[in-house]
């Protein structure tokens, strides 16, 4: 994941966080309501990355094993 990604994803979290708590405090349903999920957008976006990037090193491993093999 790139630190772009990285920063883009905490800013969600943490963007949503403030309006979570934000629309709490004033009793603001539908600001605590987007709130919620910018924040739950943000945690999807960053394990999406985190798997895509597992993905991508297991492809890599079984291309490894199979140039090895070949030799």
């Amino acid at each position: 994941m790139s630190d772009k990604e990285k920063l883009e994803n905490t800013k969600d979290k943490v963007a949503g966080k403030v309006r979570e708590t934000a629309g709490k405090v004033t009793g603001d349903k539908k600001e605590e309501s987007k709130g919620k999920v910018q924040n739950l957008s943000g945690k999807v976006k960053e394990k999406f990355e985190d798997l895509k990037d597992s993905a991508e090193g297991a492809v890599e491993e079984l291309k490894d094993k199979f140039d090895k093999k070949d030799k």
